[in-house]
């Protein structure tokens, strides 16, 4: 790997008086000003014994000293605990801090589910930049406009997407040649020998292994800064960017642990693509129960049974179509499962006829909505009385 450039922490109180790439702006409009009757009780002072700004990084924070030696990140024969996931964020946004990124930078990540893009919705964070996972779906025209529109920093790419990531880099350089392209960095295969061969490049594994593990994290000034910026996937017009703040996917976070019925310690496998608001916020929220994150390369319905069994998977995610091809797989690739598993679906409504499919193979399904820019937001509460409708009638009523 390539020798990390010396970047020394910056002070606080000059960091403040900086202008950062993405930063929260104030409305226009703001709250009417106080009256009599809306003054503050007296005594009362908002300090660091009463408010600290809401944000995702105290999930993991909590999670590694609460379920330390529990189980956080499974994927082929890579097994992390919560611990040593919390020991790599911190080494690896320490790497991204001597790379010079620093408080509102953009990083971005085109990648797969697998352990390393899980790893970067923290480490990106704790480095005091804005987190952007980009759709692996676009094609390198696209990818070279978001890049330029984000003004990316680095670019962390998986490495079967190197070459598309690479033309969308080259892209860049010739349409917009006074832009200073993204630095990239692979993220290879870790438990087996990638095809590609990298010279010149920096490696994932390369800046986790040289950061420090005392690095002091950068946390929000407010927690309205961003944390994350997203692109809707551009199916009727163009993508629009869409900033998430802290607070936002700390409340969104929670609420989609609720509204998915974890209780404590679950495990959930990664069928949803975390490019997704950020896999509908539980990329951080899985921290906030102590769970599992089962990686998933890739949404294949024999990965999916296989990965259920091996793992005693809880719960999953799925776009209908995700849905569909689960329900219409291949009897051979069907495994009977060892417990009920709550699969929560998103989007478009599942027809009634996959929804009583999927139900009999032993999956349990919940429907919910949201948007990019809003996040998973809306569910469809199931009241127990609809139990004793034919199921017919229920598969209606859950599309």
């Amino acid at each position: 790997m390539k020798k990390l450039n010396t970047r020394l922490n910056q002070d606080p109180t000059k960091l403040a008086n900086r202008s950062f790439k993405v930063q929260c702006k104030s409305s226009s409009q703001g709250p009417p000003p106080l009256t009599e009757s809306r003054q503050p009780m007296e005594g009362v002072v908002r300090s660091a014994a009463n408010y600290i700004p809401l944000s995702p990084i105290s999930f993991l924070e909590r999670a590694a000293k609460v379920y330390r030696d529990r189980t956080s990140v499974v994927y082929g024969s890579i097994k992390y605990t919560w611990e040593e996931t919390h020991r790599r964020c911190v080494k690896l946004a320490s790497s991204l801090n001597q790379f010079g990124v620093s408080r509102g930078d953009v990083v971005a990540i085109l990648a797969p589910n697998v352990p390393a893009m899980l790893e970067l919705q923290f480490a990106i964070p704790m480095a005091g930049a804005v987190v952007c996972p980009l759709n692996t779906r676009l094609d390198s025209n696209m990818i070279a406009t978001l890049l330029k529109h984000s003004e990316t920093k680095m670019l962390f790419v998986d490495y079967q997407l190197f070459h598309k990531a690479k033309e969308a880099v080259n892209l860049l350089k010739k349409t917009h040649s006074e832009s200073r392209p993204p630095l990239l960095v692979v993220m290879p295969e870790v438990d087996s020998q990638s095809p590609l061969t990298l010279v010149n490049e920096y490696k994932y594994e390369g800046l986790v292994e040289a950061g420090a593990t005392d690095f002091p994290i950068i946390r929000p000034y407010d927690e309205c800064d961003p944390i994350s910026l997203n692109y809707t996937s551009g199916t009727t017009s163009k993508p629009k960017g869409v900033l998430y703040s802290h607070r936002g996917a700390y409340l969104n976070s929670l609420g989609c642990v609720f509204m998915h019925g974890m209780s404590e310690m679950p495990t959930y496998l990664w069928s949803v693509p975390l490019f997704h608001s950020n896999g509908w916020g539980l990329s951080w929220g899985i921290a906030i129960v102590g769970g599992t994150n089962v990686c998933l390369r890739r949404s294949d319905p024999k990965d999916i049974f296989d990965n259920i069994v091996r793992h005693n998977v809880t719960h999953m995610g799925g776009v209908p179509t995700v849905l569909n091809m689960i329900a219409n797989s291949l009897v051979a690739n069907q495994k009977p499962l060892p417990h009920r598993v709550e699969i929560m679906t998103a989007g478009s409504p599942p027809p009634p006829s996959v929804l009583s499919k999927i139900e009999e193979l032993g999956f349990h399904v919940s429907h919910a909505y949201g948007l990019t820019e809003t996040g998973l937001s809306t569910w469809c509460l199931w009241k127990p009385e609809w139990d004793l409708l034919p199921i017919e009638e229920q598969g209606k009523l859950k599309a």
